[in-house]
């Protein structure tokens, strides 16, 4: 097991396998030293994790959703484990994009996504800061709560398969 793995149970989380795609993209794709993912839904055993995964959020379950952030964050880190081999390989999270499902009065994007940078800087310790956006959007994919798309820099030493 790695390093980051490790932070990821001291963190008080299991790092799932690699997300297979519902349709004909990559989970994660890598140029040169960067891994890009597609977007991360908070899934886990193929259905949303309730509570907090699935609906529109508002101030009522904002910190369900934020959970569901962590929870679609640990799917793209497994996608960039399918592309890297190891997340030990990661040289530093680079941007965090967190799309939001939101009621139109929403406006604390910000606190959900903070539920995946928290998780990444609890796992990666400096190398977890990152730039990021969250956006309110008025639908999902599977009327999820949560999407996430991740870039991560990673060194040199794997070469893809």
């Amino acid at each position: 097991m790695s390093h980051i793995e490790d932070c990821i149970i001291k963190a008080g989380y299991h790092l799932p396998g690699a997300p297979a795609p519902a349709g004909l993209y990559l989970p994660a794709s890598r140029t040169g030293n960067l891994i890009f993912t597609s977007g991360q839904l908070p899934l886990k055993d193929g259905k949303l994790i309730e509570p907090g995964g699935k609906g529109k959020v508002n101030e009522i379950n904002q910190d369900d959703s934020a959970r569901a952030a962590g929870t679609a964050l640990l799917n793209a880190l497994a996608a960039v484990k399918s592309v890297a081999g190891s997340l030990d390989t990661i040289n530093r999270i680079v941007r965090l994009t967190v799309y939001v499902a939101s009621e139109s009065y929403f406006t604390n994007q910000h606190l959900v996504a903070n539920g995946a940078s928290s998780l990444l800087f609890d796992i990666f310790g400096e190398k977890g800061r990152h730039v990021r956006s969250a956006v309110g959007v008025a639908e999902l994919p599977l009327d999820a709560s949560v999407e996430i798309e991740l870039i991560v820099e990673c060194n040199d030493l794997h070469v893809d398969p």
